[in-house]
């Protein structure tokens, strides 16, 4: 086992986080898997299995919630990092969204988002990162999003989220990097996973007007782009051109995006009349 890459998927039972530890399992990595509901783990780590270039691999999981630290810390013990121990990789895909224009989402989904999506990514980093600096090595991955450097109208909830999980993750880079441990973030757009019909469902013209020019991608796909960019050392992961292209036009021409996503709003609510 000492030879085969160690990684833990966070939100592992669906999605990206599915999809990223089946595609790292395909690569001969051992795997641990993290997620809230038992049963859909249980199924999800027999699809890895499935997938292993060994029977020599080990596939577990364990049931936590990432925003409880302490139930996410006895998730780690039962996959083998008891003591303090940690992986090779750290995958945080964990989290929730649900959009909706601002003045009808509750208090309550706000602080959902920010204990999941945030605190969720805070905890697993607090629990790995010893072990990586003393090691000198490591990958830690935070799931981020596109609504990560782009505020788009009806997410307020989820982008302040995002926007946080950035900002932590840019942070953290820099206080890595003189140890040897690797930060890298995710950006992708949206993704065809169980949730998305839930989120279309949910969101207002006005977001598919500004979201809808990004189509989206397989999450296998992302899985990909996230084993690709821990291999060549990536701090920001974009699987998609026109993700891309928007992350460096906003940083360099915020006010051609501001346009742009304005003027899009503006002819949806016109629709709408």
């Amino acid at each position: 086992m000492a030879d085969r890459q160690r990684v833990v998927v966070t939100g592992g039972s669906s999605g990206i986080g599915l999809a990223t530890a089946k595609a790292f399992a395909a690569r001969g990595a051992d795997v641990g898997l993290i997620a809230r509901d038992a049963e859909k783990l249980a199924a999800a780590a027999a699809e890895v299995e499935a997938v292993r270039a060994s029977a020599e691999q080990r596939v577990a999981h364990a049931p936590a919630d990432v925003a409880d630290f302490d139930a996410f810390s006895s998730a780690m013990d039962a996959l083998g990092y008891a003591g303090g121990g940690a992986p090779e990789v750290l995958v945080q895909a964990a989290g929730i969204f649900l959009p909706g224009r601002f003045e009808d989402l509750p208090l309550s989904l706000f602080r959902d988002h920010l204990d999941i999506d945030v605190m969720g990514v805070i905890h697993g980093s607090k629990l790995v990162a010893p072990t990586m600096m003393a090691r000198g090595s490591g990958h830690i991955v935070n799931v981020a999003s596109v609504a990560g450097f782009l505020g788009i109208y009806g997410y307020t909830a989820y982008s302040t989220a995002k926007f946080a999980v950035m900002g932590f993750s840019e942070a953290l880079r820099q206080e890595m990097k003189p140890y040897g441990v690797q930060v890298h973030v995710v950006c992708p757009p949206d993704v065809d996973t169980p949730g998305l019909a839930l989120e279309k469902s949910l969101r207002t013209p006005e977001t598919d007007a500004v979201a809808g020019n990004i189509k989206p991608i397989p999450a296998e796909k992302v899985g990909e782009a996230i084993v690709r960019g821990v291999t060549k050392g990536e701090y920001a992961i974009i699987p998609d051109f026109l993700s891309a292209t928007y992350y460096r036009l906003k940083g360099a021409w915020p006010e051609l995006f501001y346009s742009i996503t304005d003027g899009d709003v503006k002819k949806a609510r016109a629709a709408a009349r």
